[in-house]
Parts: C-alpha cells; sequence; structure tokens
C-alpha cells in the first residue's frame, strides 16, 4: 500500500523537535519548494528465499532481510526498492560466524522464523514483523509496516519503523541523554554536537547511542538501530501507543535482542559492540584536570601540593595550553621548556600524565602535521573538492578524514614523540567535530568510510569514535604490551573498544549532580561503563557542599576526574578550607581502599559484558515500581550507592533490593525489598555492602601499585543462605591477560544460623605477589569458636571494632566457621 502526504506534514515531521519542557513543537520552515512527498509502506509478503542464516521476504517491489544473529539477537534490514546496502558497520565487533540452530514455518497467517529461544513473525498480509519467546509470549511487535520516504535532496530514503508501546512499558538506553532514566513520553535526535553547559532535557548531546531497552510486564528485550545518519526516537511522545525510531538516511537495520532480564539485553548487545578492554589499574584512581595547569612549575605545584597533604592521586592533565598555538603534537616552549624532565619527575613521584588532543590541525606550511597531512592527501574535503576548513582553537583549520584507514594509521604514529616524553594517557576533546561558528562539518563533507564513501551525513556521528579507534591502535603499538588509557567526548555504539567517555561540559549546580548520576547509569546499560563526569561542575562556581557531595558520587563513578574551566575557581580537593578536604580525603582513600574491587567488576565488564553501575530496575525488574527508581544503583555486584543529591540533606530515603544489606559506616544490617531513611551527615553517604558478599580492600595508597602489598583484606558480610563474589587481578598495566596470565578468584559463601564456609575456585596462571589474606568475617550471627582452613585449624581473633578475623592462605579451598 502507499499514500501521499502534504509537503508541509512531511516538512513538519523531519523538523518536529521537542522543547525544554517535553513537549513537541514544531519548527516554522518554508516548504514550498519542497517537491510532493510519498510515504510507501510494505505491502504483503509475496515470497521468500533462504541464504544460510538470512530469510529474504518480498511483496515483489521491496525485500526484507531476517537473519539469525544468535538464538537470541535477530536483524532487520530493509530494502525499499530490493537492493542492500553493503553490509558493513563501525559498531560490531569481530566475531566469528557460528552455527545457529534455526527452522522457519509457514501458516495461513504467518511465516515464523525460530530458533530455540526466539520466534520471529511476519505476517504475511501486512508485513507486520514481531517477536516472541517460544512460548509464543510477545515481547516487541510493529505498530505499522516498516516504511520510507524517498529524499528530495539526495539519493537515498528516510526510513522509519514503528513498535507498538504498551500500557506499562517502560524504555531505557540511548547513553547520556540529558533527562530521567525511563524514556517514555519523550523524543529524542542523535547527532553529536558540542553542547557546552547544557540544560535538563536537552537534546543532542556528545554521542550516538541509537540502543535502548523496553521493559513490559517484568520482561525486557532490546533494539539497536544501527545507522550512523541523523536518528530519532519517538517513545510514546506523539503517540502514546507506540514508539518509532527513523533515520534521514542509511538503511533500516536494527537487531532485536531478547532477554528477558535486563542484564541479559545489556550482556547480548556487548556480544554485538564489544566491551571495555581491561584498562590499566592506575586509570581507575583519582584523576586532576583543569582547563588549564601551567606553566610547568603549576603542574608540579599541584602534584606537590597531593603528596604533601597526602591525598591520593595517580594522574595529572593538561589541556590544549601545553600545546604551541594549540598545534596538536607539539609543546608550548615557553611554558613547558623540559616537558620528558616533568613528565619524568612526575612519575617518580607517582603521577602519570594525560595530555589533550583535538582533531582540527592549523592550516601552518611550517607545522610539521600540517605538511604531511597536506602531502599526503589525508584532510577531508568538500563536495566541490575544496578542502574543509573551519576555526577551531588554533585558529584556521583543516580536519583529517579518520574514516579513512591510511589517515588513521597516521594519526596513530603521530603521538610517537609525546609517548617518547612519557606521556601515559591521551584525551580527544572536540571531535563530535565542533567547528567554530558553524556547529559541525556541512553535509557535503566526502569521507572514505573504508571505501564505502559517503557524506558527513554518513560519518558524522562515527567521526569521533574513529578519532579515538586510530589514538588506541597507534598508542597500543607505541606502547607494544602496555595498555593504553585513552578519553573521547563524542562516540557511536561500540566506541567502548577503543575508549572511556565522560559527558562533557556539566555545570557546578545540584541539578547537574543529579544529572549526572542518571547519565552514568544510562551510560552503563548503554555499553560504555566506563564513564564519568567532570567532578565539580566544568563550568560554574559550587560550594564546598555541593564539590563535596560531587566527590562522594565520583568514588563511585568508573571514572573518577575532577575537571573544570579556567575561569572558575580551583577545584583540588583542598580548594574549599579545611572541612571540606577532610572529607574529600576520606572519600578519595575509600576509593583507593576498593581498588582490587572495582579492577575486579571491571573484568566482569571486559569479559562477561556486565555493566559496572546497575540502576535498581536492573537488579529488580519484576518490582514495577522499581522502573521508576532513579537515586539508587548498583556499583558492581555487592555494593549499592544512594548518592546525596540536594544542599543542606539530613537523611534520605533510600530502597535496598532483596537481601541483607551493610551499611558501610557502621556496618548496621538493614534488610531488602524495603525503603530505609538513612541519616547523611556531611561525612557519610549511603553506601550498602551486599550481604553474602566478599569485597576485597587495600591499604591505603598515594598512587596505585606504591607500596606491594604483604596480604590482601577480605571482608566478607555474613547472610544466610549462598551467594557469589568474583575477584581478579593481573600484572595491572600489561595485555599478558590475553594469554590467561591473570587470576580470576569466584568466592562462594554458604551461611547459616550456626556456621560460615566460604568456597573459592581459582582460574588463570598469574602469581599473586602476597601469600596470605585476612577474613574480616562481619555480621556473624554466632561467636566464632573454630576456623578450619583446608583441614587446618587457624586462630580467631579481633579487630579495634570488635569485628572477628582470621588470617588463612591466598590459595585456600575451603574455610569452615563455626
Amino acid at each position: 500500500m502507499a499514500d501521499t502526504i502534504k509537503k508541509e506534514d512531511f516538512a513538519n515531521d523531519l523538523l518536529a523537535e521537542e522543547s525544554l519542557d517535553g513537549n513537541i513543537q514544531h519548527v516554522n520552515n518554508p516548504v514550498l519548494d519542497l517537491p510532493q512527498i510519498e510515504k510507501k509502506y510494505l505491502s504483503s509478503v509475496k515470497n521468500y528465499v533462504q541464504e544460510g542464516n538470512s530469510y529474504l521476504f518480498s511483496d515483489g517491489r521491496s525485500r526484507v532481510e531476517v537473519k539469525v544473529v544468535t538464538e537470541e539477537i535477530i536483524r532487520v534490514r530493509l530494502a525499499p526498492q530490493g537492493s542492500f546496502l553493503a553490509d558493513f558497520s563501525y559498531a560490531l565487533a569481530k566475531r566469528e560466524e557460528q552455527y545457529v540452530s534455526h527452522t522457519i514455518e509457514d501458516d495461513e497467517r504467518y511465516y515464523k522464523v525460530k530458533t530455540n529461544t526466539v520466534v520471529c513473525l511476519i505476517e504475511k498480509s501486512s508485513f507486520l514483523v514481531s517477536f516472541q519467546d517460544k512460548q509464543y509470549k510477545e515481547f516487541n511487535t510493529d505498530h505499522a509496516p516498516m516504511h520510507w520516504e524517498e529524499s528530495p535532496d539526495f539519493g537515498g530514503y528516510y526510513v522509519y519503523c514503528s513498535k507498538e508501546a504498551k500500557e506499562d512499558e517502560v524504555y531505557f538506553g540511548l547513553g547520556d541523554k540529558a533527562t530521567n532514566l525511563n524514556l517514555r513520553g519523550r523524543r529524542y535526535k542523535n547527532w553529536n554536537s558540542d553542547t557546552y553547559a547544557y540544560a535538563f532535557n536537552q537534546d543532542p548531546l556528545y554521542k550516538t547511542i541509537p540502543f535502548y531497552i523496553g521493559v513490559t510486564s517484568g520482561d525486557a528485550y532490546g533494539i539497536f538501530f544501527d545507522n550512523t545518519f541523523k536518528t530519532f526516537f519517538d517513545f510514546g511522545a506523539e503517540h502514546k501507543d507506540h514508539t518509532s525510531f527513523w533515520s534521514e538516511g542509511g538503511e533500516m537495520q536494527y537487531y532485536y535482542i531478547h532477554g528477558p532480564q535486563i542484564m541479559d539485553v545489556v550482556k547480548r548487545y556487548h556480544s554485538l559492540t564489544g566491551t571495555h578492554q581491561q584498562p590499566p589499574m592506575w586509570a581507575i584512581g583519582y584523576h586532576q584536570c583543569r582547563w588549564s595547569y601551567y606553566p610547568d612549575q603549576r603542574v608540579r605545584e599541584v602534584a606537590n601540593e597531593f603528596r604533601k597533604r597526602e591525598i591520593p592521586c595517580d594522574a595529572m592533565y593538561l589541556d590544549i595550553d601545553y600545546m604551541d598555538g594549540y598545534r596538536c603534537f607539539t609543546w608550548n616552549k615557553h611554558y613547558f621548556p623540559n616537558p620528558k624532565k616533568m613528565i619524568s619527575d612526575l612519575a617518580a613521584n607517582g603521577f602519570k600524565t594525560v595530555v589533550m588532543i583535538d582533531p582540527g590541525i592549523k592550516v601552518d606550511d611550517n607545522y610539521w602535521v600540517f605538511k604531511e597531512g597536506k602531502e599526503n592527501n589525508y584532510f577531508c574535503r568538500r563536495g566541490d573538492d575544496y578542502f574543509m576548513e573551519g576555526y577551531v582553537w588554533p585558529g584556521r583549520c583543516q580536519f583529517p578524514d579518520f574514516t579513512n584507514p591510511k589517515v588513521r594509521e597516521w594519526w596513530g604514529n603521530l603521538y610517537k614523540g609525546l609517548v617518547d616524553d612519557g606521556v601515559a594517557g591521551f584525551w580527544n576533546d572536540m571531535n563530535e567535530p565542533a567547528v567554530f561558528g558553524r556547529g559541525t562539518f556541512p553535509d557535503d563533507v566526502r569521507h572514505h568510510i573504508e571505501g564505502h564513501r559517503g557524506s558527513h551525513r554518513k560519518a558524522h556521528n562515527v567521526y569521533g569514535m574513529q578519532m579515538v579507534r586510530a589514538t588506541y591502535d597507534g598508542l597500543k603499538k607505541l606502547y607494544k604490551n602496555k595498555r593504553p588509557f585513552t578519553i573521547t567526548r563524542a562516540a557511536y555504539s561500540g566506541v567502548q573498544r577503543y575508549s572511556s567517555v565522560w559527558t562533557g561540559d556539566n555545570i557546578a549546580t545540584w541539578e547537574h549532580l543529579r544529572l549526572g548520576t542518571l547519565q552514568l547509569q544510562r551510560l552503563s546499560v548503554s555499553g560504555l561503563s566506563f564513564c564519568g563526569t567532570d567532578i565539580g561542575g566544568f563550568t560554574g562556581e559550587p560550594d564546598g557542599e555541593l564539590y563535596t557531595r560531587w566527590m562522594q558520587f565520583g568514588v563511585f563513578s568508573p571514572f573518577m576526574r575532577v575537571h573544570s574551566a579556567g575561569d572558575t575557581r580551583d577545584r583540588e580537593p583542598w580548594s574549599f578550607g579545611p572541612e571540606w578536604e577532610a572529607i574529600c580525603k576520606k572519600f578519595i582513600e575509600l576509593r583507593y581502599k576498593l581498588l582490587p574491587y572495582i579492577y575486579s567488576i571491571f573484568w566482569q565488564q571486559h569479559k562477561y559484558g556486565e555493566p559496572i553501575l546497575r540502576p535498581i530496575a536492573l537488579l529488580e525488574q519484576h518490582v514495577q515500581k522499581n522502573m521508576l527508581r532513579e537515586e539508587e544503583f548498583g556499583f558492581g555486584d555487592n555494593i549499592l550507592v544512594s548518592p546525596v543529591l540536594h544542599p543542606n540533606q539530613t537523611n534520605k530515603v533510600v530502597y535496598l533490593p532483596e537481601g541483607d544489606w551493610y551499611y558501610y559506616f557502621n556496618n548496621q544490617v538493614y534488610k531488602g525489598s524495603q525503603e530505609h531513611t538513612i541519616d547523611t551527615p556531611l561525612d557519610e553517604m549511603p553506601i550498602f555492602m551486599k550481604g553474602g558478599s566478599v569485597i576485597p580492600e587495600y591499604p591505603v595508597m598515594q598512587y596505585t601499585g606504591e607500596h606491594r602489598i604483604d596480604s590482601m583484606k577480605l571482608n566478607v558480610f555474613f547472610t544466610i543462605g549462598e551467594t557469589d563474589s568474583y575477584i581478579y587481578t593481573d600484572h595491572g598495566d600489561t595485555f599478558a591477560y590475553e594469554q590467561n596470565v591473570f587470576l580470576e578468584k569466584h568466592i562462594i559463601t554458604q551461611g547459616t544460623e550456626n556456621s560460615l564456609t566460604i568456597l573459592q575456585t581459582i582460574e588463570g596462571l598469574y602469581t599473586e605477589r602476597y601469600d596470605s589474606c585476612v577474613l574480616h568475617l562481619i555480621g556473624l550471627p554466632f561467636e566464632p569458636q573454630s576456623v578450619n582452613v583446608d583441614g587446618v585449624k587457624v586462630q580467631v581473633q579481633k579487630d579495634d571494632q570488635g569485628v572477628s578475623i582470621a588470617v588463612v592462605e591466598k590459595d585456600f579451598r575451603k574455610v569452615l566457621i563455626q
């Protein structure tokens, strides 16, 4: 079927925007020059053919591919005129094609493509596509057939898909959108944008993550719309009974990802797009940054002040002012006359140095980077073959085409000089790409796109991702067996294979503190767990309370960095006076105590695809009220936190999931599946340890690896029943873990009213540098009379807080406490 719409309706549909109050409003725009546009829909299915794991259905004109990717993942593609685009994606990680058992059934109403888990139904009369489980419970179904509109401006199509929205359905995902966790009732645009000091509900921001999770009747599924053009998602904003996603170009290509648990969906999304590499240990310590620390004497002063005050810190950052006239890969010799010595001195004091690199290369024939790029034709050109030029920090600039593998290889090698100087990490900024005055590149800029070629409309959302890919791949070669640390502002799905991210130029307000907690939870379930905010706010002026509460939240941000603009007051932990300094120091020290736990949950992310930050909805999705909870979240398997988000707040209501939970600061036990009112004095934040968990702890160090650890402290939080914990360790900075040189400990606790059994299994070839573990047995309902370790009795002692402790061999198999 086909219908004709008025050109005014078409223009308004394309130009629909969301106001900050959440209402849809239409932008006034002249449309008299637009031709008549025909909206075309799929009609009834005429036939199909099978090609391997793919089934190609046709209505006589268009074709739809239903491809069985895994037993739980089905890809759907639309070719309006019957010819598909090249099967290429920047988002997908390399993976071996595996045999998947699948069949097709044909009845009077449907074609049914079946795996052992999912049934994809294609309705013959309407071409509606739906997904069910093996018990034929419906998870997701089309509201209308997929459709398209031929573009009046380019040779492709605007492509559309709409889905039924159940009355109870909620939606999560899409990366760091500046809004509440549940996306229902709003419309969003994906177009990477430099959004300085963005507001709540402002959209779009810096990243494009076209992946969302739907939850209805307690069951979850995911949709990944792998399209790099400008894309839109409407979650019941225009019509309450359905959700839609569409694009201004490219192909309608999406993956249905089955649950039924949210955790299942996230892990399967990671199976498509990859996980973060295990970071170097120092990268998860505390980092200090400012725009900008200069000259070198100022950098040394700040670093020395950290050591003098005994506040742990692992990294110092240099923003754009370290460069010569903002020329990338150079040093300002007036500010930094001997950068190699400065970096060496910082390293001797336990600090890594991280510097910024932007994509804009100054047009200057005396500048070696520009000369090389120009001579090799590495810079982007416009449609009429002139170079793409724009003004950024250095002035007039040209920009590398990072979608060209030759350009990426060149760019990666440019880091050699900085690496030789001792720089340990790199920060890619302004890579949306941002251009002063015009926002970004014009649409007619041409890109290589791995030989598939296209305009900036196609490459825009992956430009920053491919820049940091070039950075990561180059550093991996230059550092040889050392793990690179990179961070990027702009991103597309799959960027986690190359980089960490942060939420960009936020504001020093309580609203932005709350917004940061939402953005990081959303990023984690959207595939980007290694994420953080600018602690204290990038712009604006926090007071001591806001800064300190943000620092407390920062301890439980996977990426922990203070960063601020140069026209604001200082943001070091001591900048707000002794009272606030003492609290900040206490919490930064907590971060360093928890490093072995944090390192372990990063491993769980890398190896198993489990998000680091876990909204309550993920922890207990069977409880409908939890779909709207936002302030509490899990930090890995065994810690739950609830940041303080309001000034002068003396207590807050905290919901705890099922089980026993121990308040960190006094080990008081709270029962789960209910809300509790928790006091929030300035030097505390609601932090709970899960009953049954085993949480490793380091002694406080001023930087990672400062001291050799003689024994590992293991905090064992008692509960009745059986629970699991994981502890991971390796060299901390090499890729030897890829050759099985790591140690993964799986610890099971079994608690009864009068005994506790701790079982440990070990995988991997790494040898720990310490010989013993000290078990701190917290919350035992009985006074232990004996501790038996692999058949050998050991002594029970008491620590300063009256907690029973026992020293055991690090590689124990079974501990029985009675």
